[in-house]
Parts: structure tokens; sequence; C-alpha cells
């Protein structure tokens, strides 16, 4: 039988926060949202990092609650099914998401992220208000500027990785680093 105290002990002493994989609700993000304000407010003393990781923390679910490819996840697990999770080390906050997509939209995904991390800070900042003034939104209501405020608020490159799953469906995985203030 697996010792359950032996793997939280392994889990804390890797300093991982929160782990989740199942269906991704909008009441399950405010709990997420909640627990994990509480574990910042105990853990990190430095204001401008428990925003930066909370914020990143938004948009990351957010993206979750509204762009899971809900007919992709049915194929593979029946539900709209996501992996989070969120480790401090090395002085740096790890954000990691991952949700099943079509296939067929991936190129479109890379793309973006691609341009994303191409442009320099202040380009991203344009890039963010031409989106804006020009109204350019999905039907899912974003236009990707969720992963704009992800690299302006991290002041990191996006880190991803989609693993084929079959021939519909593939795995995106998506990791963003926010390393701590000094204090």
């Amino acid at each position: 039988m697996i010792d359950l105290l032996e793997q939280y002990e392994r889990m804390h002493d890797n300093n991982i926060m929160l782990s989740f994989k199942g269906e991704v609700t909008f009441d399950l993000v405010n709990s997420i949202l909640k627990i994990i304000e509480e574990r910042l407010n105990r853990t990190e003393e430095d204001l401008k990092t428990k925003k930066k990781v909370y914020n990143v923390l938004v948009e990351c679910l957010q993206n979750l609650c509204h762009h899971i490819e809900e007919s992709a996840t049915e194929e593979t697990f029946g539900t709209k099914t996501a992996i989070l999770m969120i480790y401090m080390n090395n002085n740096t906050y790890h954000v990691l998401t991952g949700n099943y997509i079509y296939n067929k939209n991936i190129d479109h995904l890379k793309n973006w992220l691609d341009q994303i991390n191409s442009v320099s800070k202040d380009e991203l900042r344009e890039l963010y208000k031409k989106i804006l003034n020009n109204e350019q939104f999905s039907e899912k209501g974003g236009g990707g500027l969720g992963f704009i405020d992800i690299a302006r608020k991290s002041g990191q490159k996006l880190n991803y990785n989609f693993k084929p799953v079959n021939d519909n469906v593939s795995f995106f995985s998506f990791q963003i680093n926010i390393p701590k203030q000094e204090v």
C-alpha cells in the first residue's frame, strides 16, 4: 500500500503548492485562487511577487476555463480535463497547465505563442493595445490577450509543448516561470 504521508512530505519538500488533475469549472477556479492566495500570504514576503504569481495564475486558469476544447477532451477522457501545478524552487515560482487540443488548432496557437515570445517588452505592450483597439476578439472572448498578459506580468518567455495523443488530439503543456523579487 502507498504511504500517503510519505507522498505528502515529498510534495512538501519539493515546494509543490498545488497540484490538480480533473474537470475545470468556474467554482474550482475560485477555490484554487483562494487556496493559492492564502499560501502566498503565508510564504511570500514580497507583495510584488505575490501579485505577479496571483495575476499569472488567474490568466492561466481563465485560459483553461475558457479555451479548453471540450470535444477534444471528451474524445480522450469524457470531461473538460486539465492539469495544473504550482511549485517554487530556486527562488522561482512555476505555474504549469495542461489540456487537450485538436491537432488542427496547434499551428495557430504555436504561431501566436512564438510571436509573443519574439517581441520586446515595449512591442508586447503595443501588441496588447492594438488588439484592444481593433477589438479583435474570438468567439470565446479573448483575442489572445491572456497569453500577452502572462508574458507581460511575468516578464518571462512562454514555455510550451504539444504531445500527440492520437490523430486528432494532442496534449498542450504550458509553463511560466516567475522569479521572486529580491527583498
